[in-house]
């Protein structure tokens, strides 16, 4: 299977129809039990794009914080995130779409178009906007912004596990990892945990079920 490399056809394609400020967006933290979503949309210039952008998940921690001060110096950048309450009461997916629209509205230039990873356009999108699956190993635009979302996500996890220690936040980013689990049965549910989230549910339940 042939890998994927991102590139700028998606952002020349909406140059081509008339757009003048073009975004990629993407989040991450959907997955964590622990810590909010978080979103960045990054506008690169097509003159000064820093070499070697792609999908955050595929760089190591180093390169990831490397390529996010490149972008920071060249790109105009947004992040923003939804907390555990808005994650909770709106559900993941309206979270992660809430933080998007978010990070798009903190640009200091309103975009005409952004391009979101994923399968789904935010409803509330500030602006015109198209989909694309797989964004981040696909569009340079889309994995500048997975880059500036993860380095971003994970020094606010590194902050918190000072915090609240004990869960491994600093390494596992707040993922359910099997010592993440055992940390939440043994120490018990912070305040930072989804209690939407099955897992988390289900501990707190059992929790309830035990008190007398």
């Amino acid at each position: 299977m042939q890998q994927l490399s991102p590139d700028f056809t998606f952002e020349r394609q909406a140059f081509a129809q008339g757009m003048r400020v073009v975004v990629g967006v993407d989040e991450v933290g959907r997955g964590p039990l622990a810590g909010p979503v978080t979103a960045a949309a990054v506008r690169l210039d097509p003159d000064a794009i820093p070499p070697g952008l792609d999908d955050s998940k595929k760089l190591t921690a180093a390169r990831r914080a490397e390529l996010a001060e490149a972008i920071r110096a060249v790109a105009e950048v947004s992040v923003a995130h939804a907390s555990v309450e808005e994650i909770d009461r709106l559900n993941i997916l309206q979270a992660s779409h809430l933080a998007m629209c978010r990070a798009i509205a903190g640009l200091s230039t309103r975009p005409d178009f952004a391009l979101i990873d994923g399968n789904r356009l935010p409803r509330d999108l500030p602006c015109a906007g198209q989909t694309v699956v797989k964004g981040d190993a696909r569009c340079l635009s889309i994995a500048a912004a997975s880059i500036m979302a993860k380095v971003t996500r994970d020094a606010l996890m590194v902050d918190l596990a000072q915090h609240f220690p004990g869960y491994g936040w600093d390494k596992n980013a707040g993922y359910p990892t099997r010592t993440h689990l055992q940390a939440i049965r043994d120490i018990g549910v912070s305040p930072y945990h989804r209690r939407s989230f099955k897992p988390v549910h289900n501990i707190l339940y059992q929790e309830k079920s035990i008190t007398p």
